[in-house]
């Protein structure tokens, strides 16, 4: 199959999100989208941009996507690369697609004399892990992810 990898630009905004619900759908987490075509315009192709985004193409249609920004290693004193979400459409994995744009995001962080790239993975999400593992990625078992969302956030905040 033939696939194109490309940087998204503003006008690529619904197909990011259409990619995003399939992501979210494919992680039983639909509930948790709250992201719209202008939020994602302003914080991927706005003046005060966060983060950046790849798209993968068949014949012209968006079927997967990377997306990533950069973050910052103290003990390496240099930058890194986090990628957020990497995703292709159920019907066209196995193609290589995943694994070109895992690349392209490694590249960029090679490119841009990164300390590394790290992203989080779905502890039953067996088919992204062994994707994973088959790159060479180890994981982390010894650190513990937490989050502040929505009103716990705003409290955090407050305190």
């Amino acid at each position: 199959m033939n696939f194109q990898l490309r940087t998204a630009n503003p006008d690529d905004a619904p197909a990011i999100l259409s990619l995003i619900q399939g992501l979210a759908d494919y992680e039983h987490l639909s509930h948790e989208i709250v992201a719209t075509e202008s939020l994602l315009r302003a914080t991927l192709f706005g003046e005060h941009s966060v983060a950046e985004c790849l798209l993968a193409e068949v014949s012209g249609a968006a079927v997967g996507f990377a997306l990533f920004f950069q973050n910052y290693s103290t003990f390496l004193g240099r930058p890194g690369i986090y990628l957020e979400d990497l995703f292709v459409m159920p019907e066209f994995r196995k193609q290589g697609i995943g694994k070109a744009l895992f690349q392209e995001v490694a590249r960029l962080a090679v490119e841009r004399n990164c300390g590394r790239m790290e992203w989080s993975v779905l502890d039953w999400n067996q088919p992204a892990i062994d994707f994973y593992r088959s790159m060479g990625a180890q994981s982390q078992e010894e650190w513990t992810v937490y989050r502040l969302t929505g009103e716990t956030l705003q409290q955090a905040a407050r305190t």
